[in-house]
């Protein structure tokens, strides 16, 4: 899996979901992508036939026609591939913790929250304990929904982590004016 999005392979899936019901291939009428990409054919039927390969699209053909589709598990896959951050201008005091316990069993969907965290600017707190200034995204949470992981974490809003000035200055956040934060409770 790529783990950045504007890839080559993340830009393919987002064409075949954008897609009105199917993507032809080959294209009639190309949108100005596809005709970009089509000066890399070898690039584009490898990168198709991995998605293919991976169970992320689908291939049915009619008239001697071939069509593409996202399947379920590549609508997931283009989710988190949407999935980045927007940080808002200004912070709103407002700590989001998410705490999780995926199952063993369950190891790729684990590796894949903490790499859907982490590309949310995310810091690792504790091993199931993540921290950010920042909300999640509508994507990063369709994601958690539809893929079931959503069962498996708390997602916490704070207003108050008791000695925050290194998380403050991780993510570049101004100390409160009353900053006390040497003494612990």
């Amino acid at each position: 899996m790529s783990k950045k999005y504007g890839t080559f392979t993340s830009e393919l899936l987002s064409a075949i979901g954008e897609a009105t019901g199917f993507f032809s291939w080959p294209p009639e009428g190309t949108s100005g992508w596809v005709r970009r990409q089509l000066r890399h054919r070898k690039k584009f039927y490898n990168t198709l036939r991995s998605l293919k390969q991976k169970g992320f699209v689908k291939e049915i053909s009619k008239s001697g026609q071939r069509f593409f589709s996202l399947t379920s598990k590549g609508e997931l896959e283009l989710l988190v591939r949407k999935a980045g951050l927007e940080k808002p201008k200004v912070w709103d005091n407002q700590w989001r913790i998410i705490i999780f316990d995926i199952p063993e069993d369950c190891r790729e969907y684990r590796d894949r929250l903490r790499w859907l965290l982490r590309k949310n600017d995310f810091f690792k707190l504790q091993q199931s304990v993540f921290v950010s200034p920042y909300p999640l995204n509508r994507e990063a949470i369709s994601y958690l929904k539809q893929s079931g992981l959503i069962d498996y974490i708390r997602i916490i809003r704070a207003n108050e982590i008791d000695d925050d000035r290194e998380l403050r200055k991780r993510f570049g956040l101004r100390q409160s004016g009353n900053d006390t934060s040497n003494s612990r409770p």
